[in-house]
């Protein structure tokens, strides 16, 4: 089973400011949604002395809501997805756009299929609030019943110093990797107001936290969340019939992502 992605459209696919969505939506093609099954194998990549990413998997989850023809939010698209984490057993966080491109509500439940490595399970949700007062921003979204096995993380309220080093468990196209990096700064002009801005990477691969990994939780050494995924940075290059794909230069920031302060009204439940 496979399929063709395609930006996510919640927020008109590439910004003016070269910031590209990294939700997927998934749309008809010879074949179908795809999750490979792997374990997460980068622990050693991860920075020395942080937190290992194969802890992190209890309380992490790949999120997709499918699309029948009618519900659809673009003709051909059965699927949107992204990443999402918990508070608790009954509560989880991503990113606004990823619930606005799965027309997630604060009314209506509607089915969600949860996947945590080998294990999926479909549960009704819905928005429970949205927060943060600038572009990026937060939602918690409400579970109509537990997730088998779930763990909430904590949440860290001061402020990242620049260079501390960071990691993140996320599930782009379905798949979990791991990414470590650093803080590099908050955003400091109108475009990234309220923003976190970070680089991050597996190896060489400047584009791990690419589409599907919007949501994802970015932990200090400690394992407490500091932030959460919203965008990358990326230029796309034209060579000959192929459109490139290429990240920011070494030494600078290359995910945007909002500050864990938003939920500060929150509190974990065991």
């Amino acid at each position: 089973m496979g399929g063709r992605f395609r930006e996510c459209r919640a927020r008109s696919g590439r910004r003016p400011d070269g910031v590209w969505c990294g939700c997927c939506a998934v749309r008809r093609g010879p074949q179908w949604l795809f999750s490979i099954l792997i374990l997460v194998a980068a622990s050693s990549r991860v920075e020395a002395g942080c937190v290992d990413p194969a802890t992190l998997a209890h309380s992490t989850v790949s999120i997709t809501r499918h699309f029948d023809e009618e519900q659809a939010p673009q003709p051909g698209v059965v699927a949107i997805r992204g990443t999402s984490w918990f508070l608790s057993p009954t509560s989880m966080v991503t990113v606004e756009h990823v619930a606005a491109a799965m027309k997630l509500s604060g009314q209506d439940w509607k089915d969600v299929e949860l996947r945590r490595g080998d294990y999926t399970q479909s549960i009704p949700a819905r928005v429970q609030r949205l927060v943060g007062s600038h572009t990026e921003k937060v939602a918690v979204l409400e579970l109509q019943s537990a997730f088998s096995g779930a763990q909430g993380f904590a949440l860290r309220m001061e402020p990242l110093i620049p260079e501390e080093p960071l990691v993140s468990l996320a599930y782009p196209g379905s798949r979990p990797r791991a990414a470590g990096g650093r803080f590099v700064k908050y955003g400091d002009d109108d475009r990234f107001a309220g923003t976190a801005l970070l680089e991050m990477y597996d190896g060489d691969d400047r584009l791990v936290l690419d589409h599907g990994a919007s949501g994802a939780p970015v932990l200090d050494c400690s394992g407490r969340v500091v932030a959460v995924v919203s965008n990358l940075f990326t230029t796309t290059l034209q060579f000959m019939s192929h459109a490139i794909r290429i990240s920011t230069a070494w030494g600078t920031a290359n995910v945007v992502s909002v500050p864990a302060q938003v939920l500060k009204d929150l509190s974990r439940v065991e």
